[in-house]
């Protein structure tokens, strides 16, 4: 059990890691938009993402929430801090970016990726690995859940005596 929760601790910094620096990324580059994700959207939900990225005030907040929720996702999560609201927040965001341009036969991105995908991509896997985060309370485990718990943690009868 010590060894797995190890294991899923590491992949709860990594996966935070991952978040903080695509937020500290958009943060820092002036020109960076959503707007071109957005526009080549090609999965289902297609017409309400170009929708978003036509109209200049909803992008402009898109944008704003989409790089300093990634940071701050990335941030709780190394921490340990709030880490079930941070997985469940990550797993929101990733989800949109996978609805936006789903690896589906038929919808074809058309900016080149990395790799060729089929139905999973690493958006799904890492929606797979913030499922393992939310459910595990790693943050209790190595982070400062363990800290908030404690104090915020009802007394039970055992500890009443």
């Amino acid at each position: 059990m010590r060894w797995s929760m190890i294991a899923i601790t590491l992949m709860r910094v990594f996966v935070g890691w991952h978040f903080l620096y695509e937020g500290i990324a958009k943060l820092s580059a002036p020109s960076w938009s959503a707007a071109g994700y957005l526009k080549a959207s090609r999965g289902p939900f297609s017409a309400m993402f170009k929708s978003i990225a036509a109209q200049p005030n909803l992008l402009d907040n898109v944008n704003l929430i989409t790089s300093w929720g990634l940071a701050i996702v990335g941030v709780l999560l190394i921490l340990g801090l709030f880490t079930r609201l941070a997985s469940l927040a990550g797993i929101g965001f990733v989800l949109l970016f996978y609805l936006c341009n789903p690896p589906f036969v038929g919808y074809f991105y058309s900016i080149p990726t990395e790799g060729s995908y089929l139905i999973v991509n690493k958006n799904l896997v890492e929606i797979g690995a913030l499922l393992v985060i939310l459910t595990t309370g790693s943050g209790q485990f190595a982070g400062l859940d363990r800290i908030v718990h404690a104090l915020f943690a009802r007394p039970t009868l055992a500890t009443a005596r």
